[in-house]
């Protein structure tokens, strides 16, 4: 039977932005006194919440630091060129015959311009942002009251992820977890119900039938 609800995570599933996001952190860490190298960011970085990341790299959490990355993501990404055409054909889809949302550790201040310039703004009327959640990912809030919001049971809903982080919250809330292998690959995301190598209309419809 088709899922009630899709759920999208933000950052490397429906945008394609975790390439941006770690030249960000590393130009912000850099100017900290710690580099950043790319294989530490996806190692031990990606997918965990915003104090998680900078409390792991820089041993604090600085509101001013986290007010600095955003507003160097925001200057790179509002214009929504990180989804992509067949990525928003994709939510279309999904919004036709399902409730949709977003869930994402990201702040609100960064996920909505983007959504807006990608010109979804009308169809994903929820996104749960790091400012709604006391917990982040892995633990299974945000999915949760996503869930509670558009008004769904957890077994009913299909997730989209991209990092083990991502996987675990779905798996936490009851939800069914597809993970999106570019990021990490396909071994890191094996506790996902299923893979598939990117946010795609061509997936979608098939797991919308």
């Amino acid at each position: 039977m088709a899922p009630e609800a899709v759920i999208f995570d933000f950052n490397g599933t429906l945008s394609d932005d975790e390439p941006v996001l770690y030249a960000v952190y590393a130009e912000l860490f850099a100017e900290h006194g710690r580099a950043l190298s790319e294989r530490d960011y996806y190692d031990q970085l990606a997918g965990h919440s915003e104090e998680e990341i900078l409390s792991r790299w820089l041993g604090r959490d600085d509101p001013e630091l986290v007010a600095d990355r955003i507003a160097r993501y925001r200057a790179r990404c509002t214009d929504g060129a990180t989804i992509y055409p067949d990525v928003r054909a994709a939510v279309r889809y999904a919004a036709e015959r399902a409730k949709v949302a977003v869930v994402s550790g990201a702040a609100l201040e960064e996920i909505e311009p983007v959504v807006e310039g990608a010109g979804l703004g009308d169809v994903l009327s929820v996104i749960i942002a790091a400012d709604h959640v006391a917990e982040g990912k892995p633990h299974p809030e945000g999915y949760l009251r996503a869930a509670e919001l558009l008004g769904v049971a957890p077994a009913d809903t299909l997730a989209f992820e991209d990092t083990e982080a991502g996987v675990a919250s779905v798996k936490a809330a009851g939800m069914y977890a597809v993970g999106v292998t570019r990021t990490l690959g396909a071994e890191r995301l094996a506790e996902a119900d299923e893979l598939i190598p990117e946010l795609s209309l061509e997936a979608v419809r098939r797991l919308l039938r």
